[in-house]
């Protein structure tokens, strides 16, 4: 019996055993199995014996993760919910083995108060199928807000150091400075140079009219205008020793800006997301539209130097950046099209390719998508497999296929830019806060999330 949110204290703990699995897990692969108790973990051990009335999942040898902790999400809502929502695309993400989110303001109204924070849990209480955090907006007018934020209240501060909608672009310099002045909590940043970018958009226009091709993408959204934001914001929080985390990085340029080693000693610290890692401006020709976003997708030398970069620890951070655009809407021209594709269903599933393929290790994917998030930003008590902590996984079946068609796509938008593409693993369950969220190709229904505890301040 549950009183007042609380479990009766003369009601035994529901136990859920996973044996046989493949743990991966602070930078090793070994045999193990887990107990669950209520929402936290128990025990891990090599082997344990079912507790009476244990529900237990046989792993058979697939592999067990700590759930990915996405830290780049854009649910839509409030506002924006013909797109997507926080229900269906946590249950999405949840299917995709991401248990925990953290999601952006540009939504509306625009989350850039307190009270807007506020307002937001308010929406998110009861209805996410994975566990939820939020951003606090950064504009050129809202430094009191900035200010008077609490530690706990915010994932962060979302800086759209680029070319943006309505009042979410900061591009004031003396905005800027005073917000890595005061930020309580670490900056996030979205880097790309506008002037750089409405400039290159101009001679698009005078050489193509509207009708800019979508190779054009990765010029217009160059790695110039990239690099001139991205070490402006490094100079930035250097000069106020704040904490700055750079967003969904694109160019092989920017690499020169970050520093390889542990994240523990890094004030500054950097994120790649699935899609850049995966595809190159060669897939414009194919994908068009479906595979615009900000910043650009670019060279093939661009997208082997972030996965290099990962590989060498100057990147801390893998995530989505998942951005949901109904297809009519992304179905037409260059300026037109909105930018930002659907993601979270197929990303751990991408990163299991990118390990089947050579490009990196699973020691290291699961490092970057599930503990590192929990680390930078102080997430209380997830990210890792360990005793005390609660129960966030994913159990992955290493060897079986999975097609993505439109058939099996959650996402309220109806489509994925995988559709077609045959992964080499399969997202088997996915348990979040000890209950089973996803099983066997199915929801189950179940709204497990839990708003996030962040503790780490400036």
């Amino acid at each position: 019996m549950v009183i007042n949110g609380c479990r009766s204290h003369n009601e035994p703990l529901s136990k859920l055993l996973i044996s046989n699995a493949r743990l991966v897990n602070e930078g090793e692969i070994r045999d193990a199995d887990v107990l669950i108790a209520g929402d936290r973990i128990e025990r891990v051990d090599a082997q344990i014996a079912a507790p009476d009335g244990a529900t237990v999942i046989d792993a058979a040898g697939k592999f067990l993760l700590p759930g990915m902790i996405d830290d780049q999400v854009h649910f839509r809502e409030p506002g924006l919910t013909r797109k997507g929502d926080l229900a269906t695309e946590s249950a999405a993400a949840a299917a995709g083995g991401i248990t925990s989110f953290m999601d952006m303001p540009n939504v509306n109204p625009q989350t850039t108060t307190r009270a807007a924070l506020a307002d937001k849990y308010a929406i998110a209480a009861g209805r996410c199928t994975g566990n939820y955090g939020f951003y606090l907006g950064a504009t050129n007018s809202n430094i009191d807000e900035v200010k008077a934020l609490q530690v706990g209240e915010a994932c962060g501060i979302k800086a759209f150091m680029g070319a943006s909608t309505g009042d979410m672009l900061v591009d004031d310099p003396d905005t800027l400075d005073k917000l890595f002045e005061h930020a309580p909590v670490m900056v996030v940043t979205h880097c790309e140079d506008s002037p750089m970018i409405w400039a290159n958009e101009e001679a698009a226009r005078q050489k193509y009219g509207e009708d800019v091709p979508l190779s054009e993408h990765p010029n217009i959204r160059s790695a110039d205008a990239c690099y001139a934001s991205s070490s402006m914001a490094i100079e930035l929080a250097k000069k106020h020793d704040a904490l700055l985390h750079v967003l969904h990085l694109t160019t092989e340029k920017e690499m020169a800006l970050f520093n390889p080693g542990d994240r523990a000693g890094k004030r500054v610290t950097a994120e790649v997301c699935v899609h850049h890692l995966w595809f190159d401006e060669s897939r414009y020709a194919e994908l068009g539209t479906r595979i615009k976003c900000n910043p650009a997708i670019k060279r093939a030398t661009d997208r082997q130097a972030l996965v290099a970069a990962l590989n060498d620890g100057r990147i801390d951070v893998i995530a989505t950046d998942h951005a949901p655009h109904l297809a009519d809407e992304k179905a037409s021209t260059y300026f037109k099209a909105p930018a930002g594709l659907p993601l979270v269903q197929h990303a751990v599933q991408t990163l299991f390719d990118l390990v089947a393929s050579g490009q990196t290790t699973l020691e290291l994917v699961v490092d970057k998508a599930c503990h590192a998030s929990a680390d930078l930003f102080g997430v209380t008590d997830r990210g890792y497999v360990r005793e005390g902590y609660f129960a966030d996984f994913v159990i992955v079946d290493a060897d079986r296929p999975y097609c993505v068609s439109s058939d099996n796509v959650l996402y309220k938008c109806g489509w994925s830019p995988f559709e077609g593409h045959e992964f080499t693993s399969t997202i088997d369950t996915t348990i979040v806060n000890g209950e089973i969220v996803f099983r066997d190709g199915s929801l189950t229904g179940a709204i497990a999330g839990r708003r996030l505890e962040f503790t780490r301040a400036r």
